[in-house]
């Protein structure tokens, strides 16, 4: 055998393994509108009056998900972090987000519809709205929240 074909013969099934693969792993395909969403309430780890519909994927586990998050006016989520990344696109209103230890307004930046942000996994960060503001949030789960001062985690107060 050539070295030619080796090579080439290499090739295919190089190809072949990776379009397999590819298939295999591939997700189910998702459509959806507005009207579609099925809000419910937010996961515990996030402070009461926020909203949650999912729209692909289980943010409860390691793997791809993205859902809609809809806070209601003066909404304050204080400083907290993630084990990975947080991708986040505002779709209405206005979603305040700033970085460090302690929610700080002063020093958060606007985000209007269309916005987008990527809070990287282990980075201390907070956000507020002063209206009702909807996101779609993404990244590969599970999605869990570590507060900067444990007071501040609704998980533990009564």
């Amino acid at each position: 055998m050539s070295t030619h074909f080796k090579m080439a013969m290499i090739g295919t099934v190089a190809s072949l393994v990776f379009i397999g693969g590819a298939a295999m792993a591939q997700s189910p395909h998702v459509m959806t509108t507005l009207n579609d969403a099925k809000w419910g309430p937010a996961p515990p780890m996030l402070p009461a009056g926020a909203q949650i519909a999912v729209l692909s994927g289980d943010p409860s586990k390691a793997a791809p998900y993205a859902v809609r998050l809809k806070f209601p006016a003066n909404y304050a989520i204080p400083a907290h972090s993630h084990p990975g990344d947080e991708n986040v696109t505002v779709t209405s209103g206005e979603l305040f987000i700033g970085m460090g230890a302690k929610l700080n307004r002063q020093s958060a930046t606007s985000l209007a519809p269309g916005s987008y942000a990527l809070m990287p996994a282990g980075m201390n960060h907070f956000a507020f709205t002063r209206s009702e503001t909807t996101i779609v949030l993404f990244g590969t789960g599970p999605v869990d929240f570590k507060y900067v001062n444990p007071a501040d985690d609704p998980r533990t107060t009564n």
